[in-house]
């Protein structure tokens, strides 16, 4: 039987190890991307939209940030196998 919690009570066992699910986040960075496929971030930022990788411009300037979808990098990846 699950401990009962009452309102303005902390809730302690929602957050024990065997109920915490860590979260893979959808986009990656490109430093992440660069990473994951081992090559330069300059060589993400030149041959990403060549092949087909969108990327995603949040901000504006020097502070931008350009993330692309973690799924459709894997899937790019897969398309690279050779059979």
């Amino acid at each position: 039987m699950e401990p009962q919690s009452h309102p303005g009570e902390p809730c302690s066992h929602i957050d024990s190890p065997r109920r915490r699910r860590d979260v893979e986040p959808a986009l990656m960075d490109t430093a992440e991307v660069a990473a994951t496929l081992n090559m330069s971030t300059s060589w993400v930022y030149r041959e990403a939209s060549k092949l087909g990788l969108k990327g995603y411009k949040l901000g504006r300037g020097r502070n931008a940030k350009v993330l692309y979808k973690r799924a459709e990098i894997f899937k790019w990846l897969e398309q690279q196998k050779i059979h």
